[in-house]
C-alpha cells in the first residue's frame, strides 16, 4: 500500500492503518531504536509505542513523508528510553558516544526555556546538514541522526576511520559557527 492510502487510513480513523504501517515500517523503526538502545525487546517496544504515536498524531498532523514521520517518532522514544536506562546504569553504546561528540557544538537543557530554543536549534541544525554537501551530510547524518559507528560509515563509505573522524570533527566545527552566526548558540 503506498504511504498516502496509510495516511488516509489515519485520518479515517480506519485501524488498518497501523497494519498496513507496521507491515511496511516495523524493521525500518526496529533499526533505528536498535541502534539506540541495542537491545531487541527495547526495540520493539519502541516499534509498537511508534505506532500508537502515529495513530495518536494523525490526524491533525499531515506527514510529508511517513516513513521520516515514523523514523522521528522512534528516535525520540528511543534516546528518551535510552536516557531511562542510562540513568540506570545500563550500557551506554555509540549513541552515547555521538552524543558526546555533539557536546561541544549543542548544549541540552533541561528547562521550558531550553524546549523552546529546542525548536530554533532543530530548525538551524537542519538548514546547515540541508547547506553541506552530499557526501559531508550524509555522513553527519548517519552518525548523529542514525548513530552508526565509525567503523561502519568507513566501510560504507570506503573511508579510513580517521578520515571519518576528520571529516566529522571538521563538520562540527562547521556547525559551531553556524549555530553561533544564526544566534542560537
Amino acid at each position: 500500500m503506498e504511504d498516502g492510502q496509510i495516511v488516509r487510513l489515519y485520518f479515517a480513523r480506519d485501524e488498518r492503518a497501523i497494519a498496513e504501517t507496521a507491515g511496511k515500517y516495523s524493521a525500518y523503526c526496529h533499526s533505528i531504536a536498535y541502534r539506540i538502545l541495542e537491545n531487541h525487546s527495547d526495540s520493539e517496544e519502541v516499534v509498537n509505542d511508534t505506532f500508537l504515536g502515529a495513530w495518536n498524531s494523525i490526524p491533525p498532523t499531515k506527514p510529508i513523508s511517513l516513513p521520516a514521520y515514523l523514523g522521528k517518532i522512534s528516535r525520540r522514544l528511543a534516546l528518551n528510553k535510552w536516557r531511562c536506562g542510562r540513568t540506570q546504569k545500563r550500557g551506554a553504546g555509540e549513541a552515547a558516544l555521538a552524543l558526546e561528540e555533539l557536546e561541544g557544538c549543542i548544549s541540552w537543557g533541561d528547562s521550558a526555556e531550553a524546549a523552546l530554543e529546542g525548536k530554533e536549534l532543530s530548525e538551524s541544525v537542519s538548514r546547515f546538514v540541508k547547506a553541506l554537501d552530499q557526501t559531508e551530510g550524509r555522513i553527519f547524518v548517519l552518525r548523529y541522526w542514525h548513530l552508526y559507528s565509525i567503523r561502519e560509515i568507513a566501510h560504507k563509505y570506503h573511508f579510513s576511520e580517521s578520515k571519518v573522524k576528520s571529516m566529522l570533527s571538521r563538520t562540527r566545527g562547521k556547525l559551531q559557527k553556524h549555530l553561533k552566526k544564526e544566534g542560537v548558540l
